[in-house]
Order: structure tokens, then sequence, then C-alpha cells
């Protein structure tokens, strides 16, 4: 059968034409799938909730003893007539392997593979009696949250829950007015929350128990909230090869006393014009606030502590470069427009821009400049990105990088935040998931060593 350029094969030998037992089976099976909530994870796989009322969190699979890679998804209907009515799946004959607590997985082949390496039901023969045998189940995930109520919002969308749980994955609130040792037990702990006192409880839960995964240290988090140490790594890397080179903009650091900004900026030698920044990052709209300063005696209407950057031209275009533990995804977004000496002796002050790396400045499928659109090379994101997870420890983040206009390898990283806005990532649910599952998998390979 053919269903969107995709191809179903069903060997010759599990097709037959079925008994009155069988008919009455394949009615029973119809009845128990119109009956459940189907969800389809991806593209090859199918999921049923468990119908067991006590357990809403399990699920079952049914998975084809014959699995092969040109499996793809189906509709429901196609589904339940594929395998409940004219050419039935030898059920009874051993034709379809059951296992519970997984996702239905429509799977032909020739081989007869169990892919996960557990038990699975069995269905013997002679066609009149069917025997049951239980495999194992697939490993559950148990993630403690603690996020502010806009992240929650943001993050905990109903698609990555809905994948999530056909992946054993449950993500459970954490109660901040309970100690977190009398809460779970969690597999991982997945927070973005600011305050010494949180950050001390994380670190005691850590010491008393090393087995859960904090995504991320405290201590490591610390280092990108202040915008003058997040980029000193960079700076230290000296980063360049055949691929390009990737520097930070000069800046300037001002913490207290505005009336001192002209003069500071003069002893630097910073050139106009400065991009101004808060110097601490704490989640708020206010730090990621963004002015541009077009001349010196408008600097004392900043408000400090703050950091002054040297504007780079980039053709308004920035990266936004997002990393969930190995994976790396890049996307466009609209930025600050280029400044020409011309622009800079008409204009004068300091003017406020809007956050410009949000989802609404998506420049992906804008009609830009291929030059400007052209993504960094993969090769130099992903050196730079290991290096960054060695030096900063963390698993969690974005790099902000721009390209400097009218070249063609010179990079800017101007921005580096801890678990940013991945539900503006395009796959964010699929690519997060397989993080946390792969997270867990790498967890129990050590345990066995």
């Amino acid at each position: 059968r053919q269903h969107k350029h995709k191809h179903y094969k069903i060997p010759h030998h599990t097709i037959h034409s079925p008994s009155p037992l069988t008919k009455q089976i394949s009615l029973h099976f119809l009845f128990f799938f119109l009956s459940s909530q189907i969800h389809f994870s991806s593209p090859s796989s199918t999921t049923v909730p468990s119908i067991d009322r006590a357990n809403r969190n399990r699920s079952t699979r049914l998975s084809s003893s014959k699995p092969s890679s040109t499996a793809g998804s189906i509709s429901l209907f196609e589904t339940l007539i594929f395998k409940c009515c004219g050419g039935f799946v030898d059920l009874v004959g051993g034709g379809v392997g059951m296992r519970l607590e997984g996702e239905i997985t429509e799977v032909f082949g020739e081989d007869e593979v169990n892919r996960d390496g557990n038990e699975l039901i069995s269905i013997s023969k002679p066609a009149d009696s069917i025997a049951v045998s239980f495999g194992l189940s697939q490993q559950q995930v148990v993630v403690g949250y603690a996020l502010t109520s806009k992240k929650k919002r943001s993050f905990l969308q109903p698609k990555l829950e809905i994948l999530a749980r056909t992946k054993g994955i449950s993500f459970i609130p954490i109660d901040q007015n309970r100690p977190l040792s009398e809460q779970g037990p969690f597999d991982v702990l997945l927070h973005k929350l600011l305050g010494k006192e949180w950050s001390q409880h994380l670190e005691d839960y850590g010491l008393e128990h090393p087995e859960v995964t904090i995504l991320d240290p405290p201590y490591a988090i610390q280092h990108v909230h202040n915008r003058q140490s997040m980029l000193q790594d960079v700076a230290a890397l000296n980063l360049a090869d055949n691929h390009g080179r990737v520097c930070v903009p000069r800046q300037l650091v001002i913490e207290r006393d505005s009336s001192t900004i002209p003069n500071e900026v003069t002893k630097a030698g910073l050139r106009l014009p400065l991009v101004a920044k808060p110097l601490l990052v704490d989640g708020s709209t206010k730090s990621h606030e963004l002015f541009l300063a077009y001349d010196k005696s408008s600097l004392t209407e900043l408000e400090p502590p703050l950091v002054l950057q040297e504007f780079v031209n980039h053709g308004g275009v920035m990266f936004k470069v997002y990393v969930v533990g190995e994976t790396i995804k890049v996307v466009r977004r609209f930025s600050l427009p280029d400044v020409c000496k011309r622009e800079l002796s008409k204009h004068g002050g300091v003017f406020p821009f809007p956050r410009v790396s949000c989802a609404a400045a998506s420049a992906d499928n804008a009609d830009l400049d291929p030059v400007v659109a052209e993504l960094p090379p993969l090769p130099l994101l992903q050196k730079l990105v290991k290096e960054l997870q060695l030096r900063l420890g963390l698993r969690l983040f974005n790099v902000d990088i721009i390209r400097e206009h009218e070249t063609r390898d010179v990079y800017y990283v101007i921005d580096i935040n801890y678990f940013p806005g991945y539900g503006k990532m395009p796959d964010y649910e699929h690519i997060f998931t397989d993080f946390l599952t792969a997270l867990m998998r790498n967890k129990s390979r050590k345990k066995l060593r």
C-alpha cells in the first residue's frame, strides 16, 4: 500500500484468510483502538495512551516483529483498517508482537528484530490459542522542573509534553515551599530561577543526590549572568581556522556614575556608535534592553551598571546558535541595521531598541542578500560550542553571533544566554526529548561499567 509516497510492505506469509475467531479478535482490537486516544510522535510511530486508568502516564507499544526502515506515519483510519479488516495481519499466528509501556510503531520487513533489546510479548501458535509473555518496560525519566511562570508557558508547551510522554518522560513541578530532599525522586532537575538561596538549595541537593543530573549547575550559570565575564572565555579562545575567526567586540564596563562615561570611553579608545546593555542578566525584560549611542555627550543619559560595546555592522542579521547537549541548531534573526558614517554625523543621542532577537524578528524566510543570509560554517560552530561547554560547564545555552559586514569569515559573539527560549527553536520538542533520553542512556551505561 502506498501512502504519501511511502510504502508499507507486508510479507505474504503473514497474511491469511481470517478464521471466525480471528475476525472476532480483530473486532475487539478495532473497538480498543477507537476507545483510545492516539497521538503520532514521529513519522515512524503512533502512540496510544494506556487504558490502565490507574496510571495514565504509562503507554502501550505494539511492534511488528518484522521491522523495516520504510515505515512511516499513517492515519488512524488506515491503521485500524490495516490491522483489523481484510488482509488481517497474523495476530494469532505471531505476526504482531506486543510490548507494554512503549509506543505503537508500524514496522514491517525481513528480519525479526526487537529494536530496544527488550523481550516482546509473543502470541504463539496454534491459531486458536494465545500465549502471552510480558517484556521489560521502557525506561522512565522523571524531570523535576523549577521555572518561572513565563518560562513554563514558553517551554512546557503541549506538543513537548505529549511527545515526552511517548518517550517515557514525565515533567514534575517542584514545590519551592518544600525542601528538595522531600520531593522526587528525580532523574533530572531542570531549572531557571535566580537568587542565592535557590542556588544554595541546588548545590546542597546535588551533593546529597549525585545521581540526579542538574541542568545546569548554579556555579556555571553565574558565569553568564554577567556580561563582562560571559565573553571573557570567548576572547581567551582566540579561535581562528580555515573556516573563519571568532572574536568579541571591544567593550567597556561602567559600574557607577554615568557622568564619567564620556571620559572613560575616550580613554578606552572605543569608536562610536556604541551598544549599551545592562551589566547583569537576571531574566527580566530590563536586562535585555538595548540602546544605541551616536555621540559621547549623550552617554551620560545611560544608567549604570552597564556594558558598552563597539557596534559592528553586520547586515542587520544575527545568528542565534541554540545548544542542547551535543545538538546545535542555528536560526537567523533580524538585528540592528547597519550605521554608516553619514548617519553618524546626522544623528545624536541615545536610542532604545526593542529586544531584537525574539521569534517575531525571524529572518529565516526573508528575501536576504545571500552573502548576509549565509549561515556560519558548521565546523567553526562545533569547535566554538565544544570549547564553551568545556569552559562554562553548560549544556543548555545559546550564543548570539554576528558576521562583520563585507567579510565572509569574521564573526563576533555578542551574547550568551543560559536556558534560552527553546520554544522558539524549530523542532525543539524532538531535540529536547532526544537529549533527555540520551542523557539517561549514558548514565545507565556508566553504571554498568
